[in-house]
């Protein structure tokens, strides 16, 4: 996909690393004003404004609206990213990690949508909203139950968006990747292959990738791409639905 001529405003949420930094690159690449918001941002990121929000709360998300608004005036595009796992089996999740990966997933891309709807709707080309939703949207894994949920969860939301933002030109996707290549990821392949006593190489096609039928992680640049397309002239005609790039994980 060859990048399109952007603008206006776009927040991007967990945009300090991985994929929220790759998109929140791109789309400046691409002309647009990045509102980059994370627990903690990166000093060097790529964004015309930088924000530290606990999106977990209300208040966190209220104030990346805010400082959007009160910065530029306007809000043309949501990236909902944030996002963080937690392994475990139902009977011993963890209830707290549960409270905040549902706050976190699932919770704050509607507060975002709520809190810059009527922004969203004024957008000259008409507002966008995308949710990395992942394909646990699509398809549910063992031990991540709240993930799952969340993704889940999110899809709906984005399926709602969509129908209610239609007469007001507001348009909804969720991109619904597979594993890809971002420091949480990669940060398992060292353990994961000790603990099963085989190369990292190994580890990486038959056990993280396992669901994948193209063995390969996928790039954060690839998403970026996908999501500067959705913001793009040529996404008009996508909304309600998701964007799945999962490398065939669930065609079976």
């Amino acid at each position: 996909m060859g990048a399109e001529p952007l603008s206006g405003c776009a927040i991007v949420t967990g945009a300090a690393s991985g994929i929220g930094r790759a998109i929140a690159q791109r789309l400046a690449d691409d002309g647009m004003d990045v509102v980059a918001v994370d627990l903690e941002p990166a000093p060097d990121g790529p964004s015309a404004l930088a924000v530290a929000a606990d999106l977990t709360t209300r208040a966190g998300n209220r104030a990346a609206v805010d400082a959007a608004l009160e910065r530029f005036g306007r809000i043309d595009a949501i990236v909902a990213n944030a996002g963080f796992q937690h392994v475990a089996p139902v009977a011993e999740f963890d209830e707290d990690r549960w409270d905040a990966m549902l706050a976190l997933l699932l919770t704050s891309p509607f507060l975002l949508a709520r809190y810059a709807w009527k922004a969203l709707a004024a957008a000259p080309a008409g507002g966008r909203f995308v949710a990395i939703a992942s394909a646990h949207a699509l398809a549910a894994s063992p031990y991540k139950s709240a993930y799952v949920s969340a993704k889940h969860g999110v899809l709906g939301l984005v399926r709602t968006l969509a129908l209610e933002g239609a007469a007001e030109g507001i348009l909804a996707t969720a991109v619904c990747p597979g594993f890809v290549r971002t420091p949480l990821v990669e940060a398992q392949i060292g353990p994961q292959a000790e603990a099963h006593g085989v190369s990292e190489e190994q580890v990486l096609e038959d056990v993280i990738l396992a669901p994948h039928a193209v063995k390969r992680l996928i790039e954060p640049e690839e998403v970026a791409a996908v999501t500067a397309f959705l913001l793009g002239p040529a996404g008009a005609a996508f909304t309600g639905a998701p964007v799945t790039m999962d490398l065939g994980w669930t065609a079976r």
